[in-house]
């Protein structure tokens, strides 16, 4: 369920209640003097399926993103009708394109988390260790940006895919360095052989592109939008993370060591991964909400 407060002023009041009044999903709707300034707070319950319309009402009268707010209010009864919440527990369009300007920024945590996931991805792709490589996975969180970029896409807004694209980016380059700085600081202290030969290691792969390669991506980027929209990210993004987060750290291994050529190959996997991904999430948000009954803002 979500919570919409809206001030206007005593000549829009009627007119937004009206209009409020005739949607489907809108209920408990009240109306309360401010203490100043001539305003008046209306307040409603609406249904997730029934906010792009609200947000039309609210556009239709000019009012805008500072005159309102709708947030998401968590009901613990099934005391709602039918189709007020799918089945599924997924956001409405509106809540999905919060979620994306959220996570579209490059904040401090993004960066230290994938700093994290190249340190443990690095030191997997030395060992020849997937049990480091699923860790470094798990700690990812790359879904976010990559999902962001998609409903930047589809919503045709530019900016928000921009600056989602951007923070994935970083995000990889943040793995790479740090993976690269790892395997060069074993060296530096002894640890890692400076004869060491990434051809060798059991994951070499990492820094060849096939046709499974492709078919992976394509599917973890359906698999990461629906979760992305059902608040499931976190039980996907490990699979998300197997087509990204390996081979930016492979290729940091690769260029400490001088594997310039399997370092380029690294690179060639990480963006037919990446493409696939953003048209496998992009397409599949571009079917749901083609085939979904709610009105386009």
């Amino acid at each position: 369920m979500l919570r919409l407060r809206v001030d206007v002023l005593q000549s829009e009041r009627d007119q937004l209640v009206k209009n409020l009044t005739c949607v489907d999903g809108v209920r408990r709707i009240t109306s309360e003097p401010e203490l100043h300034g001539g305003q008046f707070m209306i307040s409603a319950d609406v249904e997730p399926a029934a906010a792009d319309t609200v947000l039309n009402v609210l556009h239709g009268l000019d009012l805008h993103h500072d005159d309102y707010v709708l947030v998401r209010e968590e009901v613990l009864t099934h005391g709602l009708r039918p189709g007020g919440i799918s089945a599924s527990g997924g956001y409405s369009w509106v809540e999905i394109l919060g979620e994306a300007r959220a996570n579209a920024r490059p904040v401090a945590r993004y960066f230290l988390l994938m700093a994290v996931a190249g340190w443990i991805a690095g030191l997997g792709v030395i060992q020849s260790s997937t049990i480091l490589i699923v860790g470094a996975m798990a700690v990812s969180p790359d879904l976010q940006p990559i999902c962001s970029t998609c409903v930047g896409i589809v919503g045709r807004r530019l900016n928000l895919a921009a600056s989602s694209f951007l923070t994935l980016v970083l995000g990889m380059g943040t793995v790479m360095l740090v993976a690269c700085v790892v395997a060069i600081g074993l060296q530096l202290v002894g640890v890692l052989d400076h004869n060491f030969d990434v051809k060798e290691v059991e994951l070499e792969g990492l820094a060849n592109a096939d046709y499974s390669t492709g078919l992976i991506a394509l599917g973890a980027g359906v698999a990461a939008m629906l979760s992305f929209e059902t608040r499931g990210a976190s039980a996907v993004g490990v699979a998300i993370s197997v087509t990204t987060v390996p081979a930016s750290a492979f290729f940091g291994v690769a260029i400490a060591v001088g594997e310039i050529a399997e370092a380029w190959g690294a690179l060639l996997v990480l963006g037919i991964n990446l493409i696939l991904l953003l048209t496998g999430g992009t397409v599949t948000l571009h079917f749901q909400r083609r085939f979904t009954p709610l009105p386009e803002r």
